[in-house]
């Protein structure tokens, strides 16, 4: 079951609320999910789990991750901040390129 978004309001509120997805969905220890920790390997998410994640944040919140988003995205923390940028609750991550910006700004109108 999908964690209910009200609460959700800053990009640490987001953190938590992709944390607790992944442990509940996805059946992973709590104690790994920490900022640095990477999707694939230290998460343990295959790469397919990665792109359903993908898909119930942009569900859950009304965003769109474009093409790419995987190149982009490789830690939980990068994931958390780029998912609060779309949704208009964190600055432009600065770890993305200018072109996937343009991308995220054209499928995302509400990203600040």
């Amino acid at each position: 079951m999908t964690p209910p978004t009200d609460d959700v309001k800053n990009w640490m509120n987001m953190f938590r609320w992709i944390v607790k997805l992944i442990r509940d969905d996805f059946d992973v220890d709590e104690t790994i999910l920490v900022h640095t920790a990477v999707l694939e390997t230290d998460c343990g998410l295959v790469i397919e789990q990665v792109e359903a994640l993908l898909e119930i944040i942009g569900r859950s919140f009304g965003l769109a991750f474009p093409d790419g988003t995987l190149d982009e995205v490789v830690k939980l923390e990068e994931l958390c901040m780029l998912a609060a940028w779309l949704k208009g609750l964190y600055r432009r991550p600065e770890f993305i390129s200018e072109e996937f910006e343009a991308r995220c700004r054209a499928a995302n109108p509400g990203c600040s």
